[in-house]
């Protein structure tokens, strides 16, 4: 039988997909949230301890991303707390080709719970539940990478392969690199989007100064401008130019093609003009 699981991010983009999963299961879910009916807030230890408490497995994101300065220890720190508590099974949401992510990877592996890695990169969502909607409404998508080719993955393939490491026997201590089944520069999803929506969209490579002070003017916070300029001169360099099998090894499936994910988002109207 599987107790209560813990989602942290429950509300965002893997995190829902993780609890309307878990309740299409009939599992008992919290969601770990400065809103819940627990609250839990990174910043605010005191609510980790009432959160954890009658919980046997947890699913760890962390916001905004692992790459904040501090983030690894932060991350290390809870996960501890976690396994005093009596949560066994940790599963942990990480970046590909991110050594600040590796160091968080590490401190959930010493926390005395069993564990789970998934290593994910940039999500199709990115551009139909994040910062590239306006752009592709706009009709031109503006950024500051070139042909470096990315491995797109589906959020619904990192929910899959995290509700199996909850769900399901034989996924402790295994480290799932995911991605999707084909390499795409950003000009050629974009072309993708294009094609689902029927419409015409550009890609235009930018230089980085004039993309962040652009984020800056429009009021996005320096964290998150700090966290980009991290992404598009470090992660986004072609290190993850090569493509896994990790969704195949945890879940039997093969990932979803970023065609199939632009049809099916396009056909949801959130495109629409």
């Amino acid at each position: 039988m599987t107790s209560t699981i813990l989602v942290l991010g429950g509300n965002g983009k893997t995190g829902r997909r993780v609890v309307e999963r878990l309740a299409e299961r009939g599992i008992a879910t919290r969601i770990g949230s400065r809103s819940a009916e627990i609250p839990f807030d990174w910043n605010d230890r005191e609510t980790w301890k009432p959160v954890v408490q009658g919980v046997s497995k947890a699913y760890i994101t962390y916001y905004p991303d692992l790459a904040v300065p501090g983030a690894a220890e932060t991350v290390g720190d809870f996960a501890k707390l976690a396994a005093a508590e009596g949560v066994g099974h940790l599963v942990l949401l990480s970046g590909r080709g991110e050594p600040e992510a590796q160091q968080a990877e590490a401190l959930v592996q010493q926390s005395g719970a069993a564990w789970t890695i998934v290593r994910a990169s940039f999500f199709h969502q990115n551009f139909s539940e994040n910062f590239l909607v306006d752009p592709v409404l706009s009709g031109e998508v503006a950024l500051p990478v070139g042909d470096v080719k990315e491995p797109f993955v589906d959020a619904d393939d990192i929910a899959d392969v995290a509700v199996a490491a909850l769900t399901e026997d034989g996924h402790a201590g295994e480290v799932y690199e995911v991605t999707g089944p084909r390499l795409l520069t950003f000009a050629e999803a974009v072309a993708e989007v294009a094609a689902a929506t029927g419409r015409e969209i550009a890609f235009v490579e930018v230089p980085l100064d004039a993309y962040a002070a652009v984020l800056l003017e429009l009021g996005e916070p320096q964290e998150t401008v700090d966290f980009i300029r991290y992404l598009f001169t470090e992660v986004l360099d072609g290190r993850n130019a090569h493509l896994t099998d990790g969704v195949k090894r945890a879940t039997g499936k093969d990932p979803r093609d970023f065609a199939d994910y632009a049809k099916a988002a396009a056909a949801t109207g959130v495109w629409n003009v």
